[in-house]
């Protein structure tokens, strides 16, 4: 059986019937996150990363607080290279270093002294060695010696002996005298254990310690106590001057 068709809706009946009320006001707009919000859920997602960093923050301060303080150091020359006995230094020849104080000799060379630039070596220096007053020859020649010592000079006799002395060598000066011409030598003991302060070779041209134009060729340098001076000193008038090196 059909049912009977409804009539149209009028005009009025329209409006009678408004839509839904979700359909005529907007949503209400969410709330906004707050900053404290924002930052733990920052947190909760980078945990992992946060704390290794924190770790490695502690990690610097404990190493930081584990390692010793650098200690207080001292600028002092030393020698660039290898040098020989005798050498004249010039520029090249030696440069500058920071030790610690404890490690530094006496008598040190300051980095402007201008015994640098041509001061002569009474000795051979190695690579890194600190250059000191004993290092040169001059007034520091008798550096170290005990009290009293004084430096002698002394004419050899047997030229052949010049090229097995070095500086540091201790040797016995023996005084050979010959009362007649074909007569037998008496050999005298004029010093014994004295060391060898300065040879030829240190100085070829001219060491310094005598006057320019002296035939140094035949003269060593000892160092002898003030009675051994005595002895010594004009030895070769009296008779022949021999070395005996000592171990």
């Amino acid at each position: 059986m059909r049912h009977p068709r409804r009539p149209p809706a009028t005009r009025h009946e329209a409006t009678r019937y408004p839509g839904p009320a979700w359909n005529a006001q907007p949503w209400p707009a969410l709330a906004q996150p707050s900053l404290r919000t924002k930052w733990g859920r920052l947190f909760l997602r980078r945990r992992r990363l946060i704390a290794a960093l924190f770790l490695c923050a502690a990690a610097a301060v404990a190493v930081q607080q584990l390692t010793p303080a650098s200690p207080p150091t001292t600028t002092v020359v030393v020698a660039s290279r290898d040098l020989p006995a005798g050498h004249v230094l010039a520029t090249g020849d030696f440069r500058t270093l920071a030790l610690n104080p404890a490690m530094i000799p006496d008598g040190t060379l300051d980095p402007s002294s201008t015994a640098l630039t041509n001061g002569q070596l009474s000795g051979p220096v190695r690579r890194g060695e600190v250059l000191t007053d004993a290092s040169l020859l001059g007034t520091g020649l008798l550096t170290g010696a005990p009290p009293g010592s004084q430096a002698v000079p002394l004419r050899l006799s047997d030229l052949s002996t010049l090229p097995l002395l070095r500086q540091g060598q201790l040797v016995t000066v023996v005084l050979s005298v010959t009362k007649e011409l074909d007569g037998v030598a008496t050999n005298h003991v004029l010093a014994e254990g004295v060391p060898v302060l300065w040879t030829p070779a240190l100085g070829p041209e001219n060491s310094g310690l005598l006057p320019d134009g002296s035939n140094t060729d035949a003269v060593v340098v000892v160092a002898a106590s003030p009675e051994q001076s005595m002895q010594l000193a004009g030895a070769i008038s009296r008779g022949k001057v021999f070395l005996i090196l000592l171990n």
